[in-house]
């Protein structure tokens, strides 16, 4: 029986009186098709968190269970097992997370909050729930400990006093040490906060407790006093036992270690300044920086560990965080690239009495998690094998593709698994816990990210796992070394001129073109051979339009495209240029690219190799605009690319420009704007001088910036909103919080994200109060309101483009192959395309592009466009198979090659001629459903008033196809197709962070994903299907494991005493013997897991079947109980009536003055 859910109807009910209902137009047509998707297909969840945990704090090792938890200062919570196993919670609070502590081979974990909370999460289930919680209200939470195998936490604080809590109850004992009891008179001031809390590993009655200030204290727990205390001059940041229980180390804030025995008081037995130069005249070494934490490790056949992080000297300047590790006599100093955070020696046992025999290091760096093995010369490092390094360089943009060609990943892994670097350790990755999910999904699954640096990354993102597959770097088909005479001139976007910008890739052919922010477009083949490539090919264009530009173009370089090419025919361009050098040798010094393309050859391994560059080119003294919009058809033959001045169409089989028009004229004399020419340009300075300041042109330097490009004043935040300004507005910088400033702003949601920065920036104080920007310089005040609105009537940036074969023109009967061009205006315009036939033809014929007009307006900027066929189902562009593009055969065999393979495949060639088909445009604002080839309007439907969709995706569901939208607001919502009937609407979650919009992406069979922190990837589904096996798709954090025997005592130290002392806690610090604690100290909260978390799955079938198992259990065990119960009453009874007849009969005969 299906559950009825209530909140889909409130849901729908919400959509219909929130939004325009979805209007059927032209009932003229017969548009009935059947729709299979229905609201009950849809569910939005979070399914799992990949990536390296954003700003670390804290970490813990479980040595039994070997599964690692690390906290971060946002409160999250990640869990890692063994390679695929991984968990994601979150402390509502947000706070950050100051210490974890592993109940170690239980299950369960304590985690310590910035906001003195303690919470008890339970790791039994596969989705972690926090099962009780302490909030302190006197005091601050420092430190915490609990040994191994006790229920009794201890809780170090602020003020110098350590309280005791029981883990089974999170109830507070009535036991307190209190500061002034355990420091007595020896320190006149406080001793500072508690720093570290451990007991002696052969006495679990002895508690050592490090005080900030330098004092160390030997607590007795049964006599409640100090047993031994131990000053040294120095702060104390860690102290560490030795297993005897006889020594223990301290590390101080002056770079030194401190060794001391437990019976001597006066001085420590050894001082040791592991980095401080050892004068000759005996006195103290020089100060170092404070050594952070130390861990003292023994071993049963050798000298002991000693491992530190920081004491670095203080005249190493730069020099990287080091982690230091003595044995014996040798020490080795191990460089990290990022600061560490803390650190933890894995050991073969978890009794701290024992040898402790250590194996490896966990470092948690700043953005890293490093794992050195101990066992092998020269402590080589582990292969990481998780998903860690997404943010290697900042993520740019990002695309996610779902149930790609089989053949794909294989491939991409062949490739990328050459790349690997050597010197790993050769044993196996030692955090090794958990078992993998059970789950049945099994379509592949591809993320592509294109990062600062200009690599782009494959990763399989097939089941909910993450694996990098294959990198590449576009960079090393540019010169890099630039001459100083060019520097002036060439100085490009500040520190990421290869920053990836856009990419688009077609996963049948393996085509992958990307677009850089220094105006360039990268074309690559993959293929599975090496080649040397002996000059790049490249190909110039210029793209600068203005109206009175159109009426007198300036006059072209020879390697250069002519500005304006008449509609419909071949623009005269010479093929590329027989050296990438040619473009700085023009003869106006003005016309050049941003990147200088590398004239040596160039050695491409097997994977992506470079087939084509293309480049946009300075022209008269201005730099070109960003590239906002890029596809791709490897059926046709064609690249396409736009910004806000126009667009390009190169066919990269011939290597020329196809297409090269401003966006006015795509509309011919169709136009429905009545634009006005621009005034004339006052005479332009050369390339480096100030240009008209009312005209907006930048200074050479502030050409081609680092793209977080979003305008500076409200003015031209307006502009920029109505596609861009002429000259480097594109390239202008707002102030972004820090980690934001490399990630790029995906160009297709420019317009929308700039109406809401203009919002923002409403509320700001006026420029010259405070400059967003010290480096821009070139506004020295704002446009006069009459120049923007020209600029607002005059320009319309490309926002989007779709290749498809379709009815080009009204009426048509047959189909075209057919480039669909939508703009910042909300107008989709069609440009037929005319190929020449396959074969030798193809490489001789030119492609003809001619405009036919408009198909349809849109309110807002257009976003999407799909095609369905009269089925209903989503006709997908034509593409071209795979093949191997470097053949070993001589030419004429890679000719019959090329000659033999198809042209296209497309599932629209096989429609009968009198069909229809159905386009789907989407604009930020709303949806329209067109009629083809009569170009009626079916359906509309307007998915937002009050705010903007930032992505649309035409997406294929298992049921069918539907539009997925996300809208600035933070909904997420899904249409049906074609009747666009609202079928889901979820407040998902506000628009805080700009990052966010930039790489939210929707993918096939209700997948999406988002970069929710510079390092972290989130996904999600909104498939019912999915949420439903979800459970079954996760792995299992706890597997029951036996806990290793405890170390043997030995005869003698059993006889005489020299093992190790327990310790009845329980006596102690229970309620009987110590008394309540107090009621304002600290707040019991019962937590969401409670019992419900402890005895099964959250949710979907799986959790149902374990909870009425459950159920059924606890009502036998119920009933078992009460028949024991009243069998024992009865036995009662029983005896009860004879032992009252043994008394009837002994009392019978008897007088009652006998009694």
């Amino acid at each position: 029986m299906k559950k009825f859910n209530i909140r889909k109807v409130l849901d729908g009910l919400k959509e219909a009186s929130s939004s325009t209902p979805s209007v059927h137009v032209g009932p003229q047509e017969n548009h009935l098709i059947q729709e299979t998707l229905q609201s009950d297909h849809f569910q939005l969840c979070k399914t799992v968190r990949h990536g390296f945990p954003y700003q670390p704090s804290s970490m813990a090792f479980d040595p039994v269970q070997k599964i690692l938890a690390i906290g971060t200062q946002r409160g999250a919570l990640r869990l890692f097992g063994r390679p695929g196993v991984e968990c994601y919670c979150q402390h509502e609070s947000g706070a950050a997370v100051i210490q974890l502590q592993f109940l170690i081979n239980e299950g369960a974990l304590v985690s310590a909050l910035a906001d003195d909370t303690v919470h008890l999460w339970n790791l039994r289930q596969k989705r972690p729930a926090i099962l009780h919680s302490l909030k302190f209200s006197k005091e601050r939470i420092t430190f915490c400990h609990l040994p191994f195998q006790s229920k009794w936490l201890y809780i170090g604080t602020e003020r110098g006093n350590i309280h005791i809590v029981n883990v089974e109850s999170f109830m507070l004992s009535g036991y307190v040490i209190m500061w002034n009891k355990a420091i007595e008179l020896s320190s006149k001031a406080h001793p500072g906060p508690v720093v570290h809390i451990s007991d002696n590993p052969m006495d679990e009655g002895k508690l050592i407790i490090g005080f900030e200030s330098g004092i160390v204290v030997l607590w007795d727990l049964k006599s409640k006093k100090a047993d031994y205390r131990y000053t040294y001059d120095e702060a104390i940041h860690s102290v560490a036992w030795h297993h005897e229980g006889k020594q223990f180390i301290c590390s101080h804030s002056d770079g030194t270690l401190t060794i001391w025995n437990i019976r001597g008081q006066g001085k420590p037995i050894q001082t040791i300044t592991p980095h401080g130069k050892q004068p000759k005249d005996g006195k103290k070494p020089e100060p170092c920086k404070p050594i952070l934490k130390v861990e003292y490790k023994t071993t049963r056949n050798g000298e002991p560990f000693i491992i530190l992080s920081g004491g670095l000297s203080y005249d190493t300047v730069g020099r990287r965080p080091c982690l230091t590790v003595m044995h014996g006599k040798s020490t080795a100093v191990l460089e990290m690239d990022y600061p560490i955070v803390d650190f933890l020696t894995l050991c073969e046992t978890p009794y701290p009495n024992d040898f402790q025999e250590p194996y490896a290091v966990v470092v948690l760096l700043e953005k890293d998690l490093v794992v050195i093995d101990l066992a092998q010369n020269g402590y080589p490092i582990f292969e990481n094998p998780y998903p860690l390094t997404i943010h290697e360089s900042p993520v740019t943009c990002c695309e996610y593709f779902a149930d790609c060609p089989v053949d794909l990943i294989p491939a991409l892994y062949s490739v990328g698994s050459r790349q690997k670097r050597q010197g790993y350790s050769k044993k196996e990755w030692p955090i090794s816990g958990g078992n993998w999910g059970q789950g049945t999904q099994s379509y592949p699954e591809i993320i592509i990210t294109g990062h600062a640096d200009g690599t782009v990354k494959f990763w399989d993102a097939s089941a909910i796992t993450l694996q990098v597959l294959y990198k590449l770097k576009t960079a090393k088909v540019f010169d890099r070394n630039r001459s100083k005479e060019d520097k002036g001139s060439m100085e490009v976007s500040d520190e990421d001129p290869f920053a990836i910008q856009i990419m688009a890739w077609c996963p049948e052919s393996r085509m992958l073109c990307v677009a850089g922010v220094s105006a360039n477009v990268i074309i690559y083949r993959f293929s599975k051979l090496e080649v040397t490539t002996e000059v790049v090919q490249l190909l110039e264009v210029r793209m600068q339009y203005e109206l009175n530009d159109m009426e007198s173009p300036d006059g072209v370089g020879g390697e250069q495209t002519s500005a304006l090419p008449t509609p419909g025919a071949s623009p005269q361009t010479s093929g590329p240029p027989s050296h990438p050098s040619t473009s700085s040798n023009n003869s106006d010094g003005g016309n050049m690219p941003c990147l200088k393309v590398r004239s040596t050859p160039l050695k491409q391994s097997p994977g992506y190799q470079v087939d084509l560059v293309v480049q946009l080119v300075w022209v008269s003294g201005e730099p070109p605009q960003q590239i906002t919009t890029l596809a791709l058809n490897s059926s046709y033959g064609l690249v396409v690319f736009g910004n806000s001045n126009g667009l390009a169409v190169v066919d990269y089989i011939q290597k020329t420009v196809v297409l090269n028009l401003g966006t006015v004229e795509l509309y011919g004399s169709n136009d429905p704007y009545q634009r006005q020419p621009r005034s004339p340009r006052k005479t332009r300075q050369p390339s480096g001088g100030l240009c008209d300041i009312n005209e907006g042109s930048a200074t050479s330097e502030d050409r081609c910036k680092s793209p977080t490009s979003v305008l500076m004043s409200n003015s031209n935040l307006q502009q920029f909103y109505n596609g861009g300004g002429r000259g480097a507005k594109m390239s202008r910088k707002l102030s972004l919080p820090t980690e934001l400033k490399p990630d790029l702003v995906h160009c297709r949601y420019f317009t929308s994200l700039c109406f809401l920065l203009t919002v923002l920036l409403s509320v700001c104080p006026p420029r010259g109060a405070n400059p967003l920007d010290h480096r821009d310089n070139s506004f020295s005040r704002s446009r006069s309101s009459s120049v923007t609105s020209i600029d607002k009537e005059a320009k319309e940036a490309i926002t989007s483009f779709h290749f498809s074969e379709t009815f080009a023109r009204k009426g048509d009967s047959t189909l075209t192959p057919c480039l669909y061009v939508g703009t910042s205006l909300g107008t989709v315009l069609t440009l037929a395309i005319t190929l020449p036939p396959a074969g030798e033809q193809r490489q001789l014929q030119p492609v003809i592009i001619s405009p036919t007009g408009m198909l349809v307006r849109l309110k807002g900027s257009h976003l999407q466009m799909a095609f369905l066929d009269t089925t209903g189902s989503l006709v997908p562009p034509a593409f071209e198979p795979w093949y191997e593009p470097n053949v070993t055969a001589d030419g004429e065999e890679r000719e019959k090659v090329r000659k033999r393979r198809p042209v296209s495949v497309s599932p629209s060639t096989s429609q009968d001629l009198n069909e229809n088909q159905y386009a789907v445009v989407c604009s930020d604002k709303q949806a329209k459903v067109i009629s083809l080839p009569s170009q009626t309007c079916i359906y509309k439907h307007s998915i937002t008033e009050t705010s903007f969709i930032l992505r649309a995706d035409v997406v294929q569901m298992s049921q069918g196809v539907s539009l997925a939208c996300f809208c600035a607001n933070g909904h997420i919502m899904t249409l049906s197709l074609p009747g666009l009937r609202p079928l889901m609407d979820v407040n998902y979650l506000p628009l805080t962070d700009m990052r966010i919009a930039r790489t939210f992406c929707f993918t096939n069979l209700g997948q999406a994903m988002y970069l929710c922190s510079p390092t972290e990837i989130q996904r999600l589904t909104y498939s019912q299907d999915t949420c439903e096996n979800l459970q079954e798709m996760l792995g299992e954090l706890f597997t029951p494991v036996e806990t290793p025997e405890a170390p043997n005592r030995g005869f003698f130290k059993g006889l005489f005493g020299g093992g190790a002392q327990s310790l009845d806690r329980e006596e102690l610090f229970g309620e009987v013997a110590a008394g309540k604690a107090s009621r304002s100290l600290a707040q019991h909260i019962p937590g969401p897991g409670g019992i419900e978390g402890m005895k099964g799955a959250a949710s979907g079938v799986v959790g149902d079947l374990a909870r009425a198992r459950i159920a059924l259990d606890e009502r036998g065990q119920k009933l078992g109980e009460l028949d024991e119960r009243t069998a024992a009453m009865m036995n009662s009874a029983d005896s009860f009536s004879k032992h009252a007849h043994e008394m009837m009969l002994k009392c019978k005969d008897k007088k009652w003055y006998q009694f």
